[in-house]
Parts: structure tokens; sequence; C-alpha cells
């Protein structure tokens, strides 16, 4: 098997045992506060990304970005605040007529997902968060190897190395692993299904990501993490495998 060495990817390798680490330590404090601050950065960061690949340009945005999320803070359903942002901006729109719907994207991709995480751990805790870390990092893992091991079978043109024999053993792998820590907050077989699902939908978060790259004609969605590439690059998964996980916590427990 084909597989990469140490030496090949030694910054992608230090970057990723640094933020293991950080992921660490943020949970074992486990305190809402650090974990709002810490997200927030992530998301402000990941927000200028998507500017970016949507190729939008009012710097306005970042303000009421930056203000959504501070509401967030005070506000226990952070997702509902998606739904506000859209009634408020489309409101905006209608009374203005100067807006464009284009420039409304970055409150739907990331903001969104960005706003269940912070739900996600208000409303489940941090094992919650965990359980989501560990299926969407052993999903990422599993379809990486058993795709470069026995990958034959393209998977979608969006994302020409993503293998079909890949990705079924990425998310077969990741229901088995979320199953055994997921069953210490729902029972069993709810916790095989949401692992299962959220699964799936880190794989298509990937290829959404992989999706806008593409049409914006760039490798990655930024450069702030050595070896890895943007902020996007390492959360897509997670901005859909979240909003899946908290939609059926929410609806199956």
């Amino acid at each position: 098997m084909a597989f990469l060495t140490l030496g090949e990817h030694k910054e992608r390798i230090l970057t990723g045992i640094a933020l293991l680490a950080g992921v660490a330590i943020i949970g074992i404090i486990d305190n809402f506060f650090l974990m709002w601050l810490v997200l927030g950065a992530i998301y402000l960061v990941a927000f200028y990304e998507a500017t970016r690949l949507f190729d939008v340009k009012d710097n306005a945005l970042y303000a009421y970005a930056a203000l959504l999320w501070i509401v967030a803070a005070f506000y226990p359903y952070g997702d509902d605040l998606f739904v506000i942002a859209g009634i408020v901006y489309a409101s905006v729109i209608a009374y203005s007529r100067t807006k464009t719907w284009k420039d409304f994207l970055p409150f739907i991709y990331p903001t969104a997902g960005m706003l269940f995480l912070i739900t996600l751990y208000q409303e489940y805790n941090i094992i919650a968060l965990f359980w989501l870390l560990a299926v969407v990092a052993t999903t990422d893992i599993g379809a990486y190897f058993v795709g470069k091991s026995i990958g034959k079978t393209p998977f979608s043109p969006t994302s020409p190395k993503k293998t079909m024999e890949g990705v079924v053993g990425g998310v077969v792998l990741a229901s088995l692993v979320g199953f055994f820590i997921g069953a210490s907050i729902v029972d069993a077989e709810k916790a095989l299904i949401i692992s299962l699902l959220t699964a799936v939908a880190s794989i298509f978060g990937d290829l959404f990501e992989s999706y806008l790259k593409r049409e914006a004609g760039v490798k990655d969605s930024g450069d702030l993490l050595p070896g890895h590439g943007g902020i996007l690059d390492r959360i897509d998964g997670y901005l859909f495998g979240g909003v899946i996980m908290l939609v059926l916590l929410r609806g199956l427990v």
C-alpha cells in the first residue's frame, strides 16, 4: 500500500498534533465562555475565507458576523439566529434594494454550521462535541486510508481523489467509533443511526467545500494552518455533521 511517509508530511502532522493538543485542553477545561471564544475566532476566520470563495467584497459583513456571534453568547438557541439573520437580510434587501443575496452566502456557510455547533455544546455538553469530533475525524481518516488501499471507483467529479470504497469504509468505521461514544448519551440504536448519518453528512460537507474551491479556482480556502490550508479546509465536515447531529439528537432523543 502506498502510504505516505512521515517525512513527506512532517509539517501537516506537526500542525495536526498542535491542533489536537489545543482541542484536548479546551475540552478538559470545558467552559462555555472559552468554547464560545474559541469557536468565535474559528468562525470569523472561516467567515473571511468564505467571503473570498464566494467573491463577496462588502467589508461591513464582518461586523454583522461578529455581532451575530456576540448575540449567540447570550441567546440559548444559536441555530435560531441563522433564521433571524435571514429574515433581517431579506427585509434589508426589500427595503433598500441595494443589497444582493450573494452577500448573504457567508451567513449560510459557514455561519449556520457554527451556530449549530455552539448550540450542540450548550444543549448536550462537551461529550456531544467529542462525539462529533470522533465521527468526523474517523470518517476523514478512514476514507483516506481505505481509499488509498483499495479505492478504485470515483465518488464524485467534484473531488476526483475520493473513491466510493474510501467513502463507504470511512462511514462504516466512523459509525462504529461513534456508536461506542454515543451510546453513553443515547440508546444504542440511536447512537448508531446518529453516528451513521453524521458521518455521511461530513462527507458531503467536505465535498461542498471542494466544490466552492473549484468554483473559486483555488487549492485551499486559506493558508493559516501549515500543511492543512485554511480553517474551512479543516472544519468543512463539522459544519454539515454538526447540523445533522443536533437535529437528530433533538428529534430522536
